[in-house]
């Protein structure tokens, strides 16, 4: 019998198609553990347990679960279940929403540490610049939502000195002037690509830092 397993776990990882069956059977495992299965079924960004979660990448959701502090103030550019997630993990949230029939939505399932705001969209108008209402507040500014590039140049002013930005879909090239920006504005960047949540394709989330800051990157 011993020797009947080695033969086997040599065929297994020596052949070809050995090597195949232990990637896929890897790969299931670990589509299992983050929920991915779960989420293409429910057409949602939930974990394997059917919680909510953001639609980032899981390289980036795994970083942030090891340093996120329930004192942090978010603002959120684009809402959904990431509004859900944070609102468990932070101590408040302040999500602004474009799409009137998506607000309406979401607003009976916020709890009561999120602020959830519509703004209609107009670019370079309010909904970019709405979150020049506060100043030095936010901990961590999430822009995941529309004229992107535009969020990015109103909200330094309502980061903190400590405070980090995460924008999601990075790799679209269409975003440069914002990376740019935020490049000038001393901030560096760290990338995280993999899949997430309901697609199978490679997308970039990524994190904005600058020294001090309150991931401790």
């Amino acid at each position: 019998m011993t020797f009947l397993k080695e033969f086997a776990g040599k065929l297994v990882s020596r052949t070809d198609f050995g090597k195949k069956l232990v990637r896929a059977y890897n790969l299931s495992k670990y589509l299992e553990k983050t929920g991915w299965f779960r989420s293409c079924e429910e057409k949602l960004p939930v974990d394997q347990n059917g919680k909510c979660i953001p639609w980032y990448t899981y390289p980036a959701l795994s970083f942030l679960m090891g340093r996120l502090h329930p004192e942090m103030t978010v603002f959120e550019y684009g809402s959904g279940n990431s509004t859900l997630w944070w609102s468990r993990h932070v101590s408040s949230v302040i999500s602004c929403e474009h799409d009137l029939k998506w607000f309406n939505l979401l607003k009976e399932k916020v709890p009561s540490n999120v602020e959830y705001l519509h703004c209609k969209l107009e670019y370079g108008g309010e909904y970019c610049k709405i979150i020049q209402r506060y100043k030095n507040r936010f901990g961590c500014i999430i822009i995941d939502g529309r004229d992107r590039v535009n969020c990015a140049r109103n909200s330094l002013a309502a980061l903190k000195a400590d405070g980090v930005i995460l924008w999601d879909n990075s790799n679209r090239k269409k975003y440069q002037e914002g990376f740019s920006f935020l490049a000038e504005s001393g901030f560096r960047r760290l990338d995280f690509w993999g899949i997430g949540p309901i697609d199978f394709c490679e997308w970039c989330t990524s994190i904005f830092y600058r020294d001090g800051n309150c991931l401790n990157i």
